[in-house]
């Protein structure tokens, strides 16, 4: 039997790829494993979808100067030598990495076992996890045409994202019975990224009494974002985190707003959902959800707010503005040739594990 070892972590887009794979490669006779840190969020998510879990030492290397940065290297060094352990009782055929700091260690010890990794770059720039993680790689795939120009030629492969498939097939009804929303408005869906955003959260709910005129609002708020005084409100809806109903909500929503990590803004692609696009500020970030929605935005897929520039009255402009051009995104959207990722990505397994 071939077996693969999967890792990345520290966000939901560092996992969610992994798990979209996984039906193929189950019907393709692959035994999957998982490695991640001892206590991120990918280890609720990994067990949840039934595939065994190894957690190991996982620590971020930063890119300015903090204090943190000498123990997190030891934390480092520590997952390095717990993944060369674990990896040699696997004995994987190969390794599949989505990113995040918990990854470094695993492909780096592959290398040195001389299992092939391949790793999956889904921004338009590669971040700093991937950027070390890639010396240790045979392949590195990635989401944008534009990213190939800053990965070594003979590993670069553009295969997009792989995107769960469970979300193409949603069900509006069952949506509706879950919020208990009438058909009476369109809805509006709201998500923050899988750690919340406060900045959207304030700048959704003080628009509220403007939004609630036109819409219902389904509110994916973030673990602890939520605000009990809004609980009772008629047509809004607040959750923390959904899983298993999010391909229901997403069929219900009419327009969707957005943070534009390169996961999220790919399953807004294949749902054809118009958007808006609020970026993490490069103040707060690398800057690479920014280039992430120009790209979109100029492709003709999304509407963009930078942060700077997102308040009330431009939100209610934008929300105008894509709710009367929305078949022209959906036009755009279905124009866009988007790949097989997975076929892709599951030919380059089948090659490099041979």
């Amino acid at each position: 039997m071939k077996k693969i070892v999967l890792t990345g972590g520290g966000t939901a887009g560092h996992v969610t790829p992994n798990i979209a794979l996984l039906p193929r490669l189950q019907e393709e006779g692959y035994q999957v494993e998982y490695i991640g840190s001892y206590h991120g969020m990918e280890k609720g998510l990994v067990q949840k979808a039934g595939l065994p879990y190894h957690g190991i030492s996982s620590g971020k290397l930063r890119r300015y100067f903090s204090l943190k940065n000498a123990t997190d290297v030891l934390r480092v060094a520590k997952g390095y030598f717990e993944a060369l352990f674990l990896l040699k009782r696997l004995r994987p055929n190969l390794v599949f990495s989505k990113g995040g700091f918990v990854s470094v260690p695993v492909v780096l010890a592959a290398k040195t076992l001389h299992i092939p990794a391949i790793i999956h770059e889904s921004d338009m720039t590669p971040g700093l996890a991937n950027r070390i993680a890639m010396r240790g790689a045979v392949k590195v795939c990635c989401n944008f045409p534009e990213t190939l120009k800053y990965l070594p030629k003979d590993k670069a492969v553009l295969t997009g994202s792989p995107i769960r498939q469970e979300l193409l097939h949603g069900d509006p009804s069952r949506a509706y019975a879950f919020t208990g929303f009438s058909h009476d408005k369109p809805v509006l869906l709201i998500i923050g990224g899988s750690l919340g955003s406060v900045f959207i959260n304030r700048a959704v709910r003080g628009s509220l009494d403007q939004l609630l005129d036109q819409y219902q609002i389904i509110h994916l708020c973030g673990k602890g974002n939520l605000d009990a005084s809004l609980d009772n409100r008629e047509g809004y809806r607040q959750y923390e985190y959904i899983s298993e109903e999010l391909p229901d909500l997403f069929a219900a929503a009419s327009l969707i707003i957005s943070r534009a990590g390169a996961n999220a803004i790919c399953e807004l692609l294949s749902l054809r959902k118009p958007n808006i696009l609020i970026p993490l500020s490069a103040a707060a970030s690398r800057g690479d959800q920014i280039l992430n929605a120009r790209s979109f935005e100029k492709q003709g897929f999304s509407y963009v707010i930078e942060e700077e520039a997102c308040n009330e009255e431009s939100l209610a402009k934008a929300i105008d503005y894509v709710s009367e051009h929305a078949s022209d995104y959906i036009c755009a959207m279905e124009d866009s040739g988007q790949m097989d990722s997975i076929g892709k990505i599951m030919d380059l397994f089948e090659t490099i594990a041979r």
